[in-house]
């Protein structure tokens, strides 16, 4: 008889060891270059090893500093990498909260094995985060300062030298924390509403496919999009939209889920619709998730002044948006994410069709508004939504 095949380490948040750095970062102010670079991190970053014979190892606390990786790293090679996008709030409460992190743990452990990384146990993902911000979170969220947050890149790659095409048998986990913009907050031109313009992507560029990997966050599904976007930036555009297939079917804006609020052709009903995840052409965001799960609670029956909606997750095609417009069915657009949180869409333009969505149904919108709302109360555990069942609490913040 064969002997048995050895246990590997799990992923343990429990045994976490901590260096503090003693060369403390400047912290940027909002709005400032550093802030806008999207790249100055915070003063610490988790890194947890795993290799093939062992499992995971012992996590770490530590300054934060350049990775060293060799140069036949299989995700230099193979694009054996992913990572995830999450956020920590500064609550009016004064208290620091992740938003659903299981969820994005979840992902990170599906968009791991998809890119044949290792699994772990998805929870601890959010203790890792936790340790690193009780660190680091008085100094770059003060509890003077509520309704700020900092993005997190839980990331995982291959790491090891390892140039043949196989399977990698070591990789890295590592967390780092950066200042973000508050999307809300963009300078718009003088007198320009709120939103974004999407461009419809065209017919020969498609960024996710059937039996592919769309639903996953691999860097492999962004830097192939990323000369569309360039484009559509030097056009004074915001974003893609992509579109699939023949039909032209509309699943992502940009790296963010799409939604439309429109009054169905057929039924007369008014409909919240957004891409279904059965194709997994499109990511499963949580903020997506968010989104649909408030307002199947909330919108069943008038809510204020907002006409009663069915929530519809289907396909439907840049065709259908732009007769509903033409019809003047449209009442709002909107995109969710954890970048862009939830940001309306004031047009697309579609060949040379221009679709204006933010004056199209202006006095019937309010939808994506009020859903925006909701969602900051629980994030920033402000309005009654202190102990929400979607926001996990960091306690015991070290005071530098």
């Amino acid at each position: 008889m064969g002997s048995a095949a050895p246990t590997l380490a799990e992923l343990d948040a429990s045994y976490i060891k901590v260096t503090r750095s003693t060369n403390l970062r400047d912290v940027p102010l909002p709005g400032s270059p550093e802030e806008l670079s999207h790249s100055h991190c915070t003063d610490h970053m988790v890194t947890v090893r795993w290799t093939a014979s062992n499992g995971w190892d012992t996590p770490e606390v530590k300054p934060f500093a350049n990775l060293s990786i060799p140069p036949t790293a299989s995700c230099l090679h193979y694009a054996t990498e992913c990572f995830e996008g999450m956020k920590v709030y500064r609550g009016q409460d004064g208290k620091l909260r992740l938003f659903r992190p299981d969820l994005n743990g979840e992902r990170l452990d599906g968009s791991s094995k998809r890119a044949s990384l290792p699994g772990f146990r998805f929870a601890e993902l959010k203790h890792l985060i936790a340790k690193l911000m009780q660190i680091d979170g008085p100094r770059w969220l003060p509890k003077d300062q509520p309704g700020r947050f900092l993005y997190l890149r839980p990331t995982v790659i291959g790491n090891g030298t390892q140039l043949g095409v196989q399977t990698p048998k070591e990789a890295l986990l590592f967390i780092i924390a950066v200042p973000w913009p508050d999307p809300s907050k963009k300078k718009q031109e003088e007198g320009a509403p709120h939103g974004l313009k999407l461009l419809a992507s065209q017919p020969d560029t498609i960024r996710a496919w059937p039996g592919g990997f769309g639903y996953a966050k691999l860097g492999a599904n962004y830097g192939p999009s990323l000369a569309a976007h360039g484009r559509a930036q030097a056009l004074g555009f915001d974003q893609v939209l992509w579109l699939f297939g023949e039909d032209r079917k509309v699943t992502e804006a940009g790296a963010s889920n799409f939604f439309i609020v429109w009054d169905n052709k057929e039924t007369g009903k008014r409909e919240l619709i957004t891409a279904p995840l059965d194709s997994q052409l499109i990511l499963p965001g949580v903020t997506r998730r968010s989104v649909l799960e408030l307002a199947r609670t909330h919108f069943a029956q008038p809510c204020g002044k907002l006409a009663p909606v069915e929530v519809v997750e289907r396909e439907f095609t840049i065709g259908d948006i732009e007769e509903a417009w033409k019809e003047g069915r449209i009442v709002e657009s909107f995109v969710s994410g954890t970048a862009f949180f939830i940001t309306p869409v004031k047009l697309i333009r579609n060949g040379n069709v221009d679709i204006d969505l933010l004056t199209a149904g202006a006095e019937r919108a309010g939808y994506a508004a009020q859903i925006k709302s909701w969602l900051e109360a629980i994030m920033f555990g402000k309005d009654g939504q202190e102990n929400h069942k979607w926001g996990f609490v960091i306690e015991d913040e070290i005071e530098n």
